[in-house]
């Protein structure tokens, strides 16, 4: 960049403040003070000899011009976070400010940042990484919403009708499915404001030219702004949905064929190198669990697993799944953490599983959870009772463990924003994950 390292001052709520063109430059095109410089990052004519007025805090703008001019952040004691925050979204450099408190993502690195008691009186049923850092948490039919500050935003109640998942389309705009309530029409899918808690359009399903109420299951979400969730109605409603997120209009449908279950499926994974989905129905919500890959084009499903027919043990039940692209596998995990593997490129196939168990310490809780798993920039985790499990390499050995005793099992856990939320079952708690910033040299 062709900068002059010319001064610039400030005179912030009647404090000056002289820094550089350089300093300023940090704080990139987007935020307030990108418009002091033109098209080839040179200060633009008038900006040194001008004195600038800015009618803010000048206490946190001298705390925000040393991030832009070392990187780091110190926050004195007897100042606020949150209006620190504050000043750093009106100068457009919030991203500045997290970048230096948390680090990018790293399952091996990730330490207790903060644990967050809930707002409703029962016990969360699921929690979903925001990808700004917040999250939304599922209560029965209430889900209550945070941001990256973990402040709290008005809930999203809906009357009655039980949530079955949630999921983030961006910052300010959530998906959530419910159960239909017989006899309203009530039930399947809304998108909502991440803010303000109010539904800006509902999700319709259509059948033979009408509208159908319809019960909504898991969510998954392609990069061509798609939704994708299991549906299952009263009628023939029963299979996989497709709306486009822009319009909320239904785009496609896959029904159920026989002897599958795809309308009750809990897991759903939009695999974008396959152009597939992953449709998972798992144990315990049927006696049996089926895992298949839907392709929309055709109508086909080229891949596909089942337990059925074969005899069954505690120690071989999948209770979760998710695919790997990019080694052409599905992974699967039991209730004792055990991973199993299955090619993706054999149409059909047994699960190869490695033991995990042996590595599990400690007592087995009075309530314990169904494990789940995750897949995040190329490490594998897998929750079990009150901790979560970090795999690496291509043997995807154990490298790490995560575990905070309060709370009771772990029911759900996400990760997004560059952090990790773990939601707890016995208590209305639940805990974030960040990885600290790399020190700079």
């Amino acid at each position: 960049m062709g900068i002059q390292k010319d001064r610039v001052r400030f005179n912030v709520g009647g404090k000056i403040f002289d820094t550089s063109a350089t300093t300023l430059a940090n704080a990139g095109r987007n935020s307030l003070f990108g418009a002091m410089f033109d098209e080839n990052w040179d200060l633009q004519s008038g900006h040194s000899t001008t004195e600038h007025f800015i009618d803010r805090n000048p206490d946190y703008f001298a705390v925000l011009l040393d991030l832009l001019r070392t990187g780091e952040l110190y926050l004195p004691s007897n100042m606020s976070e949150k209006q620190l925050y504050r000043e750093a979204l009106f100068y457009g450099i919030l991203d500045h400010v997290r970048s230096a408190k948390w680090g990018p993502f790293d399952g091996n690195r990730l330490r207790l940042a903060r644990s967050v008691t809930g707002r409703a009186p029962g016990d969360g049923t699921a929690i979903r990484a925001g990808p700004d850092g917040g999250c939304c948490v599922a209560h029965g039919s209430m889900v209550h919403v945070y941001d990256w500050m973990l402040e709290v935003h008005p809930p999203i109640n809906l009357d009655y009708q039980r949530v079955n998942d949630a999921g983030w389309i961006d910052p300010e705009s959530i998906v959530i499915s419910a159960c239909e309530r017989f006899g309203t029409g009530d039930g399947g899918m809304g998108l909502f404001s991440a803010s303000t808690g109010e539904r800006r359009y509902k999700f319709h399903v259509s059948h033979e030219n009408q509208v159908k109420s319809y019960t909504a299951g898991a969510l998954s979400f392609s990069p061509d702004y798609k939704l994708f969730s299991s549906c299952k109605g009263r009628s023939n409603e029963y299979g996989i949905g497709v709306w486009d997120q822009v319009t909320g209009k239904q785009i496609d449908f896959f029904y159920e064929p026989p002897g599958w279950s795809l309308g009750e499926a809990d897991k759903l994974q939009w695999l974008h190198g396959n152009n597939c989905l992953l449709v998972a129905t798992l144990f315990p919500r049927k006696d049996n669990c089926y895992i298949g890959l839907l392709d929309f084009r055709d109508k086909s499903m080229p891949w596909s697993w089942s337990d059925v027919g074969a005899p069954i043990t505690d120690e071989k039940r999948v209770r979760d799944a998710i695919a790997m692209e990019e080694s052409s596998s599905v992974c699967v995990v039991n209730e004792y953490e055990d991973l199993g593997f299955m090619d993706l490129r054999r149409a059909a196939g047994s699960v190869r599983w490695s033991s995990r168990s042996r590595l599990m310490k400690g007592k087995m809780p009075d309530e314990p959870c169904y494990p789940k798993l995750a897949l995040h920039e190329g490490q594998l985790f897998s929750s079990m009772n009150d901790s979560i499990s970090v795999f690496c390499g291509q043997d995807w050995v154990l490298t790490s463990r995560l575990r905070r005793t309060y709370g009771g099992s772990i029911c759900d856990f996400s990760i997004g924003g560059d952090r990790l939320f773990a939601l707890h079952s016995e208590e209305n708690v639940f805990d974030i994950w960040e990885t600290p910033s790399p020190p700079i040299i």
